[in-house]
């Protein structure tokens, strides 16, 4: 096998020994016939996904790096050989995927395949999808385009939406067994207990409800986020009365009042957000800090700088706007899990809740074209600082 340039892109000689006498088949140049990479100045080895390209006869043409890496053959086994015998596909049934297909003898009006699982000869896994360009409509195929990956990003996905469903399950099953319990005690035994029993019961059951429906609409968010499609209802906010609204909600249920410090800092500019998602933050934000945090909890809000460009509908962030800093005088975080905390489930040393909280939070202020970021704070527990742009209202945007 002779390597040789040309157009700067990386090219291999694959001859064929002759049969019965006749001459083989005409040499095969890896990555020829390729002249959209060609154009582009790329080579194929250039590309994150792996790329088989087969000629009119069917023979492989193209081979690049990334297809090696997913596929653990090398170019120089596959370059020059039918498409079939290089890459023996298989389907999860066990059935030849290139005689299932039949790229070069099936229906001419096909133009390729879908990405699918498919196993190579040992169980590989591998992605694989299938374009057939032909010379023109319903004409013969001038080229078999075939892109190959790797199952690990499924595989993370599946792992995570199987961690998801478990953790819903885990969740849900404690609060719905308290509320049928506590229904049914009641419809059998009713007049047994007193009106405080009874009341006592009821607010159990409404609690759990509660807790019910606060992860129904965790789940909701998720889904939006993960989607893109997490709605911004902009109205004017005052920051820090919203604080002061869930300041005095926790001194309301038992923390004591000096727990909280609260400093505004500086004239604030208007600031155009989501009131109900800034509501989900700050939450969020404070019942860490009061949960997982020790001393006083201080929250600072300040004008945010511009963070440079022009301000457009698509650039908000380029406005000034609104920072947020909630600090705690706990343990903090450590350093290595400071990378994670905005990842689903993550729920730090201590356990509980079903560690999505910071997830949605991170999501609520990006959709809003902001920024969050954890550290440390100057008393040594954990530091949260989220910037919201001044926005736009809805009508606008």
């Amino acid at each position: 096998m002779d390597v040789m340039p040309q157009n700067g892109v990386r090219g291999a000689l694959v001859g064929r020994p002759a049969r019965s006498g006749r001459a083989g088949p005409p040499p095969v140049r890896a990555n020829a016939g390729l002249p959209g990479l060609d154009h582009l100045g790329l080579d194929p080895d250039d590309l994150p996904d792996g790329l088989v390209v087969a000629d009119e006869n069917g023979r492989v043409i193209c081979f690049n790096a990334a297809a090696a890496r997913v596929t653990a053959l090398r170019a120089a086994d596959v370059l020059g050989r039918p498409v079939d015998q290089a890459l023996p596909l298989e389907d999860l049934e066990g059935r030849r995927w290139w005689q299932l297909t039949d790229p070069y003898g099936g229906l001419a009006i096909r133009v390729g395949q879908p990405e699918r699982n498919l196993l190579l000869p040992g169980g590989r896994e591998v992605l694989v999808a299938a374009r057939y360009v032909r010379q023109r409509p319903g004409g013969p195929l001038r080229r078999l385009v075939v892109t190959l990956r790797g199952t690990e990003a499924r595989r993370r996905t599946e792992r995570s939406h199987a961690e998801l469903i478990a953790t819903v399950a885990h969740e849900l099953r404690s609060p719905l067994t308290s509320v049928k319990g506590f229904t049914a005690t009641l419809l059998a035994k009713w007049e047994r207990f007193t009106e405080d029993q009874k009341k006592l019961m009821l607010q159990t059951v409404d609690a759990d409800a509660n807790r019910v429906t606060r992860l129904i609409a965790e789940l909701l968010d998720i889904s939006r986020i993960d989607s893109g499609r997490l709605e911004v209802r902009r109205q004017p906010v005052d920051m820090p009365a919203a604080l002061r609204r869930h300041v005095d909600g926790h001194v309301a249920a038992g923390q004591p009042a000096d727990r909280f410090t609260l400093k505004v800092r500086g004239p604030l500019p208007p600031l155009w957000a989501d009131p109900d998602k800034v509501d989900q933050i700050l939450g969020n934000l404070l019942e860490n800090a009061v949960r997982h945090g020790e001393g006083t909890v201080t929250i600072e809000v300040a004008p945010a700088p511009a963070t440079g460009g022009e301000r457009t509908h698509t650039n908000p962030a380029a406005a000034p706007g609104t920072a947020v800093t909630v600090s705690d005088e706990g343990p903090g975080i450590p350093e290595e899990s400071m990378g994670r905390v905005f990842t689903r489930f993550w729920r730090g040393s201590k356990r509980g809740g079903t560690g999505l909280g910071l997830y949605i939070v991170k999501g609520i202020v990006e959709a809003h074209g902001g920024t969050i970021s954890v550290g440390r704070a100057p008393g040594g527990g954990a530091q949260f600082r989220f910037i919201l742009p001044v926005g736009a209202p809805s009508f606008l945007s």
